[in-house]
């Protein structure tokens, strides 16, 4: 593939990005994802993006809370662990104001923060954890929107607004990777996956996604989906571009499944992952 080659898409090329457990399988060797989300003002993106992980299937999802989130996503999915210790990918970000807590000032959010850079797993990362993007040793795929690129680009001095990143979301992907040596994931009606090496277009997305909280969603659909293939991320880092397709076909999927050419909502698209990862698998 050559570097100006756009990839498309398929549900054949979806399905070899979703792990089907073994016999041999157990909860540490299915992939246990490390998440770091919502937060006081923000709490249902804790919920949300931990339900989204779950749905989406993996061995074990730890939760590092803060701001007393614990109870919240323990009320949605009591099989989540409150506990720190051994992952195989991390989520973070999601629902965290990146003025509020990129800086050492909030002594747990910063504590997880710095768990994660010392787990050199892979990574994704997003809202108030871009600001970590290109420093971390680890495989790491951002997630931003427009908006939030734009706020990214600028504080690497590149001062773009975001009305100029949608209007050509491809070019700035690309920038965006290659300044930061991340994989990105542009979140937009027709998403953009792009390494150095690999660059995926998604076609155009339910337009009942342009709803609160399927951001979170996505981000936990991806994070599942890197915690069950962190081998083979860690063998090829453009996997990472595979995967953030993947997810955000899943996502895509799942939304149509909910809608139905009716309104949704987020915790709406989470209810129907299953049955998108099923078609996939049964289709492709």
């Amino acid at each position: 593939m050559t570097m100006s080659e756009i990839k498309k898409w398929t549900v054949r090329d979806a399905k070899k990005c979703i792990i089907i457990p073994s016999e041999i399988d157990h909860k540490y060797s299915r992939g246990v994802l490390g998440v770091i989300t919502g937060s006081a003002q923000y709490p249902g993106a804790a919920v949300l993006s931990v339900a989204a992980a779950s749905a989406t299937g993996l061995g074990m999802i730890r939760f590092h809370s803060s701001s007393g989130l614990a109870h919240l996503v323990l009320h949605s999915n009591p099989e989540v662990v409150v506990q720190p210790g051994k992952v195989t990918a991390w989520l973070a970000g999601s629902g965290v104001s990146s003025q509020k807590y990129s800086s050492a000032s909030t002594y747990l959010r910063h504590r997880w923060f710095t768990l994660l850079s010392k787990q050199s797993v892979p990574t994704v990362l997003d809202a108030g954890a871009l600001h970590l993007a290109g420093k971390l040793s680890a495989p790491t795929i951002i997630t931003p929107h427009a908006g939030e690129l734009s706020a990214l680009l600028g504080s690497k001095g590149l001062v773009v607004s975001a009305e100029s990143i949608e209007a050509v979301p491809l070019k700035w992907a690309k920038e965006a990777s290659e300044l930061l040596q991340v994989v990105v994931l542009l979140k937009g009606n027709r998403s953009i996956v792009t390494s150095n090496a690999l660059t995926i277009e998604l076609p155009s997305a339910s337009t009942w996604l342009a709803t609160a909280g399927t951001g979170d969603v996505l981000g936990g659909i991806l994070a599942a989906l890197v915690a069950t293939n962190y081998i083979e991320i860690l063998n090829d880092e453009n996997h990472l571009v595979r995967l953030g397709a993947t997810a955000a076909l899943i996502h895509n999927r799942a939304a149509l499944l909910a809608a139905s050419g009716a309104p949704i909502n987020a915790t709406s698209i989470i209810n129907f992952i299953p049955k998108a990862i099923e078609n996939i698998l049964s289709k492709g």
